[in-house]
C-alpha cells in the first residue's frame, strides 16, 4: 500500500487585538545559494555565470533594504527563511534583519532541493544550516521551509528528529494544520504557489522562462486571496524572494497591497514563530 501524508485540521484561534484575520509576510533569502548548490547536480558551474550571480545578489543589495524599510513603515514583523550559506556570505545584512526584530527561519544550507539528496545528505544540509545561523547570527531556528518547496519522507523524519517546531513546505490546507506521515507529526504553516511571488515574476531555472510581469494582476490575485481569508477569518502566508519582490515597481505593488489590506479590515501580522505559538501553544503533542 502506498503511504500518503494526512492532514489534521486545527481550530482557528481568536486572533489578538480582536483582529478579523491574520497574515504572515515571509521572505526566502536565497541569494546565490540556489545556483551554487544546484551546480553539484548538473555539471554547470553557475559561479562563473556572472550575470546570474549578480541578479541573485540583487536581493541582498537592493531587495532587503527596501523590504526592511517597507515593513518598518507598516510596523510589520516578517519571517526570513535563510539558507545558512546566505548568512555566511552576508552576515551584516542578515544581522540588520535580526536587529529589526524579524524572525530568521531555516531554508537549507546551500538551498539544495531535498529530493536530490539521500538521508545523510539531507541531514548534513539541515545541521550545517542550523550551525551557520547560530554561529553567524546567534539564532537557533525553530521553523523550516524546504528549498524549492520539496519535502521528502526523509526531510519529514529529520525535521521531527531535530526538534523543529513547525514547517512551511506543504500545502494540504489553507489554515495551520498538523501534517502527519508514518506516525510522525509536525505543525504545518502552509503556503501556496499562487501566493508566492516567484510564479508571478521569477525566472524558471529548468525551463528558462519568466513569469508574467503584470503587477496589477499580481495585486488582484493576492488581494483576492486575502478577501477569502478575511471572509473565513483565517490565516494567510505570503511568500516572497528579495531578488524578485525587491525590484522597484514590485515593491510599489506590495505597498499598494498592504495599503489596501490596511484600509479594508482589522488585520494582525504574525511571524511564523508567533503563529506557531498561537495555534499550538503547548506543542502538537498536546493537541
Amino acid at each position: 500500500m502506498i503511504k500518503v501524508p494526512t492532514a489534521r485540521p486545527l481550530p482557528l484561534p481568536t486572533w489578538p487585538d480582536s483582529a478579523d484575520a491574520a497574515l504572515s509576510l515571509t521572505f526566502d533569502v536565497d541569494a546565490e545559494t540556489g545556483w551554487l548548490g544546484y551546480s553539484r547536480f548538473n555539471e554547470i558551474d553557475y559561479s562563473k555565470w556572472l550575470t546570474v550571480m549578480s541578479d541573485a545578489r540583487y536581493g541582498i543589495v537592493r531587495g532587503i533594504p527596501r523590504i526592511l524599510a517597507l515593513l518598518d513603515q507598516f510596523g510589520i514583523k516578517g519571517t526570513f527563511y535563510t539558507p545558512g550559506a546566505t548568512a555566511e556570505r552576508y552576515p551584516e545584512v542578515l544581522r540588520e534583519v535580526v536587529a529589526a526584530g524579524h524572525e530568521i527561519a531555516h531554508h537549507g544550507h546551500l538551498h539544495i532541493r531535498p529530493n536530490l539528496l539521500d538521508r545523510d545528505g539531507q541531514r548534513e544540509e539541515l545541521v550545517r544550516g542550523i550551525d551557520a545561523l547560530e554561529t553567524t547570527l546567534g539564532v537557533t531556528p525553530t521553523g523550516y521551509r524546504a528549498p524549492a518547496g520539496i519535502m521528502t519522507p526523509e526531510t519529514f523524519e529529520l525535521l521531527v528528529e531535530l526538534g523543529f517546531t513547525y514547517d512551511s513546505s506543504c500545502m494540504g490546507d489553507d489554515r495551520p494544520y498538523i501534517e502527519e506521515y508514518e506516525g510522525r507529526s509536525i505543525l504545518e504553516l502552509p503556503s501556496h504557489w499562487s501566493t508566492d511571488d516567484w510564479p508571478h515574476f521569477g525566472w524558471n531555472l529548468d525551463s528558462g522562462t519568466a513569469g508574467p510581469a503584470d503587477q496589477d494582476a499580481f495585486v488582484r490575485t493576492w488581494m483576492g486571496e486575502f478577501e477569502s481569508t478575511l471572509e473565513e477569518q483565517r490565516h494567510l502566508t505570503y511568500v516572497m524572494h528579495p531578488e524578485v519582490i525587491g525590484r522597484g515597481y514590485r515593491m510599489l505593488a506590495l505597498r499598494e497591497l498592504l495599503e489596501r489590506i490596511r484600509d479594508s479590515a482589522n488585520v494582525i501580522y504574525l511571524t511564523h514563530a508567533e503563529l506557531a505559538e498561537l495555534v499550538a501553544p503547548a506543542g502538537i503533542d498536546s493537541l
